[in-house]
């Protein structure tokens, strides 16, 4: 009996994507090993992440690079290493609750459910524009001695609402305030890694480790220029501030080098050509269901160039159709958007269990013909 059986967990199949709420993404034999050789030696937390943070810029083609507990974690380490600018003193007053008002804007098409780590860090959310359009002007118009920073969230599923990075950049830049970019789910394509810093000037960028990356759920990385890498250093543990409580072990610190190093050297070409196959074969095999509309979409929820199969059910609550799923064994994890559409994806799958997840869709559509 493993882990699971014991504790009466039931295992799932995802063809969603890589969720927090489905453990994160799966790790590689090498990347596993790497962490369990980490687990068995003493070290310097400060070495280590000197080090790892080194060989990552390198291989992210980065200033510099800082390993977080998660992306979220890395929002609140890039407003305190912005309001602080690693001064001891500043963030003393940070922790006292004595240092001056500090203001993050956001663009209204970017509130998302983690800019509440925004809050964490101590500053307030100052939203500009609204859910059709963001000017100019509105941006600069925020901007004031309080402002800290401007959090910026990639991805091309929010953009239309939405000034461009390059232009919320050039603002920045005019006023001296900082951008730091959440791109927590924005991997593929592998050029993301220093497309945000390196090629459009963001101060700082934050990645997930335990999506795309394949490394410990548990893991998160920040890129960008060394001097506010710096700062985010001065914040984060194993130093005795606020961030503390978001200290990164040496086992996932050894886990997400691996990883990056793994990601940086894959065929994604390669990649993209299986996952493509799998949603043909999907669509293919499905198309005999003409009840319901059934196509092929070439990018995920977060705008990432991953293919998936979108089912639209016009007759049936969605919910219902998730409830069903969750009653099949194995059960089959999908995205959904809380109406009539479901969407299946092959990134996350493993070997064989595209026809698995097939199996079981073909046994919902015919129940609901």
């Amino acid at each position: 009996m493993d882990f699971y059986e014991s504790l009466g967990v039931v295992k799932r199949i995802n063809a969603a994507t890589y969720y927090t709420a489905l453990g994160g993404s799966l790790m590689s034999p090498e990347v596993i090993a790497a962490m369990n050789d980490a687990a068995k030696s003493f070290i310097s937390i400060h070495d280590l992440q000197l080090k790892a943070g080194g060989k990552i810029a390198q291989l992210t083609k980065n200033e510099g690079a800082y390993i977080t507990t998660g992306a979220a974690a890395g929002i609140v380490l890039s407003i305190l290493a912005f309001r602080s600018k690693g001064d001891p003193r500043e963030m003393q007053r940070i922790i006292d609750g004595t240092a001056s008002e500090s203001e993050v804007i956001i663009q209204s098409g970017h509130r998302i459910p983690y800019d509440p780590a925004v809050r964490l860090a101590g500053s307030k959310i100052v939203t500009v524009g609204d859910a059709i359009q963001t000017f100019e002007h509105q941006l600069e118009a925020a901007i004031n001695p309080n402002t800290t920073a401007i959090l910026y969230v990639a991805g091309t599923h929010l953009a239309n609402p939405v000034l461009s990075l390059e232009n919320v950049i050039r603002i920045a830049r005019c006023h001296n305030v900082p951008v730091v970019v959440d791109a927590a789910a924005q991997l593929p394509p592998l050029s993301n890694l220093w497309h945000f810093t390196r090629d459009l000037g963001a101060d700082l960028v934050i990645f997930s480790g335990g999506k795309a990356l394949c490394g410990p759920q548990s893991s998160g990385l920040i890129l960008g220029f060394s001097g506010w890498i710096e700062a985010v250093r001065a914040n984060g543990a194993p130093f005795q501030g606020l961030a503390r409580a978001l200290k990164v072990g040496k086992e996932e610190i050894a886990g997400i080098t691996t990883a990056i190093e793994m990601y940086a050297s894959r065929d994604h070409k390669l990649e993209w050509e299986g996952w493509s196959k799998i949603v043909d074969f999907w669509l293919t095999e499905l198309n005999t269901f003409t009840k319901f509309k059934i196509v092929r979409e070439e990018n995920n929820e977060a705008g990432q160039p991953i293919p998936r199969l979108a089912i639209t059910f016009p007759n049936h609550s969605v919910l219902e159709i998730i409830g069903a799923l969750q009653k099949e064994n194995p059960i089959i994890e999908v995205v959904h958007n809380f109406q009539k559409t479901i969407w299946i994806s092959p990134d996350s799958l493993q070997n064989s269990e595209d026809i698995k997840v097939l199996d079981q869709l073909k046994k919902i559509l015919k129940r609901y013909c």
